[in-house]
């Protein structure tokens, strides 16, 4: 018998280098930058918690992905498959420490045992943001502002597709449809993975030929954000207040400066049951195939599920699926720099490690990250090939009293040697 193991990885999970892992937390740190930007706060939850709570609402396809298993105290958990679910148990419990409206982001690691593609994996990141307790279409309007603007911040040029479940149910209750709602919602979501003629083929078992190409007709309206609007109105059987909270939201981004929009897309619908209202999804202008890769909507009284309390809590998000994005900026060619560090410090005596340490501490005091190589070697060339390895520009090359002693500041690039002051070093690197 041996005692050897097989290091392995489970299949759609990952282990991250550390170059992928810098460039993951350079993109998280700016997305977490522009939500407080907007007065957004942070919270955490737990990984686990008790299945009831997470299959509370949350559906039949829920169910067939969750991770979900006994404990040894023998109690029923499941690992979280997203974080919206966990933010309302999260608001009933702390709801008199909260002040409303509630303005949350939440970025954590989720689960779901969901075949895996390009993009998607078991065990992903997201980057949520939400507001609670404000029904105002104001609230809905921020959210998709907020996709765009932290979207904008990495770079990236994405059209954002907006829906409002209610009108569709509207239309759906006019076709006498409305106690199918959600089989023909999570039907028409699936539109774009399995294309027009299988989704015509899943709705005529739902409703019937005739019907089915009603419900076709209207997720599949086209043009301006007026004709859209006009047309859906008139399906929906004429003007209603979901139809007049998406022309408030338009006129909401006519007043915004610069080239802000979005696009009125009937056929958006979202999968998860507790959508009420506007929903939205994100796609990518130059890699539209890759899917969206932020998607949210309006969710009224989610937390009504964990409360003893009578007045609802209305809620409006969204989550940046970071994993897919990641993805997608690497085939666009526009991750940011892995790097960390630029500069490194030799070692050319063990002995003066102390002072090395004291050296370094200068310059992070001036904001420049510096590494200190541990290890003496005579060849100093060694170390400038670790350095170059690292990606670093410059290595520093202490005298025998680094502290008083002019540097020896060698650039990597150029393989030139200046010997410098450390302030005369320090503005060399910053410039």
């Amino acid at each position: 018998m041996t005692d050897y193991i097989e290091p392995r990885v489970l299949k759609g999970f990952r282990d991250f280098l550390p170059d992928a892992e810098i460039t993951r937390r350079s993109l998280r740190e700016k997305i977490e930058s522009t939500f407080r930007s907007f007065g957004f706060l942070p919270i955490d939850t737990p990984a686990i918690e008790y299945a009831e709570i997470l299959l509370g609402k949350g559906g039949g396809e829920t169910e067939k992905q969750i991770y979900r298993f006994k404990d040894n105290g023998q109690r029923d958990i499941a690992l979280r498959f997203d974080l919206t679910v966990p933010f309302a148990r999260f608001t009933a419990l702390h709801r008199a420490e909260l002040l409303f409206p509630f303005k949350r982001y939440h970025i954590g690691k989720v689960w779901r045992g969901e075949n895996t593609q390009r993009g998607r994996y078991r065990e992903f990141m997201q980057c949520d943001f939400d507001i609670i307790g404000s029904d105002n279409p104001a609230s809905d309007f921020e959210i998709i502002l907020l996709i765009h603007t932290a979207l904008s911040n990495l770079g990236i040029d994405v059209n954002i597709h907006v829906n409002h479940r209610g009108l569709f149910n509207r239309f759906l209750s006019n076709l006498d449809l409305g106690s199918k709602s959600v089989e023909i919602l999570r039907t028409v979501d699936k539109f774009s993975k399995v294309g027009e003629d299988e989704t015509q083929k899943n709705l005529a078992a739902l409703a019937g030929d005739e019907k089915a190409q009603k419900i076709l007709q209207y997720t599949g309206a086209k043009g301006s954000f007026t004709d859209v609007l006009n047309r859906i109105t008139e399906l929906s059987g004429g003007p209603s207040a979901e139809s007049q909270r998406l022309l408030l939201l338009h006129q909401y981004a006519q007043d915004v400066s610069g080239s802000f929009t979005f696009t009125l897309d009937p056929s958006i619908t979202r999968g998860l049951d507790y959508y009420t209202g506007v929903v939205f999804e994100t796609f990518l202008k130059e890699l539209p195939d890759i899917g969206s890769v932020c998607s949210g909507g309006r969710y009224d009284n989610l937390a009504g599920l964990y409360s003893k309390e009578k007045d609802a809590i209305s809620g409006v998000g969204s989550s940046i699926g970071l994993d897919r994005l990641l993805v997608a900026l690497e085939s666009l060619g526009k991750l940011p720099d892995a790097k960390d560090c630029l500069l490194a410090i030799a070692c050319a005596d063990d002995k003066n490690s102390g002072l090395y340490q004291s050296l370094a501490l200068k310059f992070r005091q001036e904001g420049i990250p510096c590494e200190v190589f541990l290890e003496a070697d005579r060849q100093l060339v060694k170390q400038f090939v670790l350095a170059e390895k690292k990606g670093m520009r410059y290595v520093i090359i202490p005298g025998d009293n680094p502290l008083t002693d002019k540097l020896t500041l060698r650039c990597l690039a150029s393989r030139s040697n200046l010997e410098l002051t450390f302030e005369e070093a320090l503005e060399k690197i910053k410039t």
